[in-house]
């Protein structure tokens, strides 16, 4: 009797473990799912904002508008990059690329996004730092600026002792300290000089970054035509296959940020356009620029021969990223004639 009550028991153990895995299974499936979903809302890409309503709402709060409603020249711009940082560490999810944990741990669209918008925002705080707040090549760094600037270059992959966002947030600090000293009665006034040299300095570096993009897209396309041993030797680096979708959100989201501050450019330096016939012109790089902001309807980026059956999200976001990087050269252009 004692043996069939051990069996008895045995098959009941088992029964329990059975049942206490499928639960486990079944919870970590659960799991999976909620941060599947969790991950697609963070990827999502944040919307576009009104630089110039946003920068009245930051100077109205700190009321440095005056009676005409008018902004100091250079507000909107400093306004511009303070949003950019603010909306990397504020967004569904907040700052993705030194996530550690599931799911941001996982993405790596959405951290390409990022990189994309903080390396033209870096690029923007050093003009600041450079040309835009110094009257000449000798004149004294700005107190504020000088330290934000360098806060904007940390590293992106650190998560604690400092972790990125700590670091931003304190760049973000010191510009907006920069935005009151600028707009403020301060005794140690800020400074925003809006000249053509200052812009097509800060342009170049624009170019440089989209003339870089567009090769990296551009060399996404498979090409099934067999390689002559002269091409062996040429310095033409393939993207890989599974840094495409890399390269295309980081696109999307250096377009996301330039859309934006070139609006801000458009406020700042408007007399110094329109005295170089060259507004129409920032205003093409501008259309071309939201073009690369249309939806994606597919589930993937497809990576397609340039005339094959399937498509190049690469190549369409190259062709706009190309032709806005010419018309940023004719822009520069027209900067630099007398």
């Amino acid at each position: 009797m004692s043996w069939l009550t051990n069996k008895f028991r045995g098959l009941t153990s088992i029964i329990n473990f059975s049942n206490m895995g499928k639960a486990i299974a079944a919870a970590l499936v659960v799991i999976a799912i909620l941060l599947s979903f969790l991950g697609m809302y963070w990827s999502s890409e944040p919307d576009q904002f009104d630089v110039v309503a946003t920068a009245k709402e930051k100077a109205a709060a700190q009321g440095y508008l005056n009676n005409s409603k008018k902004l100091v020249t250079g507000y909107t711009t400093a306004s511009t990059l303070h949003s950019i940082i603010e909306t990397l560490l504020d967004k569904p999810g907040g700052f993705i690329s030194n996530d550690i944990m599931p799911p941001g741990v996982f993405m790596d669209n959405m951290p390409a996004w990022e990189f994309g918008a903080l390396v033209q925002s870096r690029d923007l705080a050093r003009a600041f730092r450079k040309e835009f707040s110094r009257s000449q090549s000798q004149s004294t760094e700005d107190v504020n600026l000088k330290i934000a600037e360098p806060q904007f270059n940390f590293d992106t992959r650190s998560w604690a002792l400092p972790s990125s966002e700590s670091e931003y947030r304190r760049g973000n600090k010191e510009l907006m300290q920069y935005l009151d000293r600028l707009a403020g009665p301060s005794n140690n006034k800020a400074q925003f000089y809006a000249r053509a040299d200052n812009l097509a300095d800060w342009l170049s570096d624009v170019s440089t970054r989209l003339g870089s993009l567009s090769q990296r897209l551009s060399a996404s396309v498979i090409d099934d035509k067999p390689q002559l041993e002269s091409e062996e030797n040429d310095r033409y680096v393939r993207t890989p296959w599974s840094k495409v979708d890399d390269v295309f959100y980081e696109a999307r989201g250096t377009s996301w940020a330039l859309i934006h501050i070139l609006r801000a450019i458009e406020v700042d330096f408007v007399f110094v356009l329109q005295d170089k016939n060259a507004l129409v012109s920032l205003r093409q790089i501008i259309r071309e620029l939201e073009a690369t902001q249309a939806n994606i309807w597919s589930p993937f980026i497809l990576n397609g021969s340039g005339f094959g059956v399937l498509a190049n999200h690469s190549l369409v976001m190259a062709s706009y990223i190309s032709r806005a990087n010419t018309a940023i050269i004719d822009l520069r252009r027209l900067l630099e004639q007398g």
